[in-house]
């Protein structure tokens, strides 16, 4: 187990048995058309020689856990001009069995400082390494319907961190939507992210505090804008029809990102 990927780096390929394997487990990558799929096994052909995956507290790393981890980080950055590009910042990936708890510091407005654990599915960590756990990688064959993955949140996040900042708006290029500056680029993306944002969050305030309908998605995506984006981007991946009738802007916005026109 494991020999292929150690030689990945002489030209051995992902075993056709185990690569289909995690294709049958997640319905949204089986789903693919034939082009993307073809692409898709490229590019995490390309990930697993770069990346280093590490287990915590003894979780042993399987042919099953890298490339359940590699197919689904890539789906993202599959028509994204520079790929892999994408994910240069970092090379570990570390995988726990269960859900982990985090140590959270925060000051809020009147300098008082706030100290708390967070129980976590995942976290990506500017310039450094993505952490998984590996019951939530699993959960994410399951819940197509909610829209949740695990893995393409945290990776949704690294393509928002390119800029520096976990702000909802991945860096845009000028002519992004026709926007003559990178900087109206960037105002477009925000013309249509921050509104359905704020309506998502008032939703999930009517639910939370009213008893209202709750609003399809995790409510966790009410946190800030930037959680927003990435589980705005999970939904997008996974159910990508739901996601079109709950979010249509939203859905247009992201094609023009995720799946650009070649022009």
């Amino acid at each position: 187990m494991l020999g292929w990927l150690r030689s990945l780096r002489s030209g051995p390929q992902i075993p056709d048995a185990a690569w289909q394997a995690t294709l049958d487990r997640y319905p949204f990558l089986s789903d693919l058309p034939p082009s993307d799929a073809v692409r898709l096994r490229e590019l995490s052909t390309l990930f697993l020689r770069d990346k280093r995956f590490h287990g915590a507290k003894g979780f042993e790393i399987t042919d099953e856990v890298v490339l359940a981890i590699a197919a689904q980080a890539v789906l993202p950055v599959l028509h994204l001009k520079g790929g892999l590009d994408w994910y240069d910042d970092f090379v570990g990936i570390v995988v726990h069995a269960d859900e982990m708890v985090a140590r959270r510091r925060v000051i809020d407005p009147t300098q008082v400082v706030h100290e708390y654990d967070e129980v976590i599915a995942g976290e990506a960590m500017e310039n450094g390494p993505v952490t998984l756990s590996w019951k939530a990688v699993l959960d994410s064959s399951n819940t197509t319907g909610t829209g949740y993955n695990v893995v393409i949140h945290e990776f949704a996040h690294k393509i928002d961190m390119r800029d520096g900042a976990v702000d909802g708006c991945p860096p845009l290029p000028a002519g992004f939507a026709g926007a003559p500056t990178a900087n109206a680029a960037r105002a477009a993306w925000l013309a249509v992210l921050k509104p359905a944002y704020d309506d998502f969050r008032e939703k999930t305030i009517m639910a939370d505090r009213f008893g209202a309908e709750p609003p399809w998605l995790d409510d966790y995506g009410a946190v800030n804008i930037g959680e927003f984006f990435a589980v705005a981007c999970e939904a997008y991946f996974v159910n990508r029809e739901r996601f079109g009738a709950e979010f249509a802007a939203l859905l247009v916005l992201f094609d023009e990102f995720f799946r650009p026109r070649r022009r």
